[in-house]
């Protein structure tokens, strides 16, 4: 395990396998650690190539799984809503109509598709625009932190 790696806490190794999938297999634009609205986070959400939008929440054990109460509220902020977790999680704890995806830090694989609940028009449009402005900022922040880290 590199040195990187141990320094990320096993949901976020457990994203970027996510985030690789979803990227690599799927051709899916991802950034972690989204607020889509004020007071929601979301481990993943993940653009599509015909502007499909997913959000991805991974749960790296059962307490961390059973201490998320908010995870309904996302909903609305996507047409596809999954779980990914690791081999070992016990995944029948996991809600019916949601999608399962089943990961480690390297990769991953949709096990159960979404159902799909598509997005009004508008907030698809607010929510593209606030992805891709989102996206823009963290770019510019490797590029440059100084002025970066103050818009992120």
């Amino acid at each position: 395990m590199s040195l990187e790696d141990q320094l990320l806490m096993p949901g976020q190794l457990l994203a970027r396998g996510v985030c690789r999938h979803l990227a690599l297999g799927h051709g899916f634009s991802v950034i972690e650690e989204f607020v889509p609205e004020r007071g929601r986070r979301v481990d993943v959400m993940a653009l599509g190539p015909k502007g499909e939008i997913w959000v991805v929440e991974c749960k790296s054990s059962r307490a961390d799984f059973m201490s998320d109460g908010k995870w309904q509220g996302y909903l609305d902020w996507c047409d596809r809503y999954f779980w990914a977790v690791d081999q070992e999680f016990p995944t029948d704890l996991l809600p019916e109509g949601t999608g399962l995806i089943v990961g480690d830090a390297y990769d991953a694989e949709i096990l159960r598709m979404a159902p799909e609940h598509k997005l009004s028009g508008a907030r698809r449009n607010a929510l593209v625009r606030r992805f891709a402005a989102h996206a823009a900022r963290r770019l510019l922040a490797l590029r440059d932190p100084d002025a970066g880290m103050a818009l992120i």
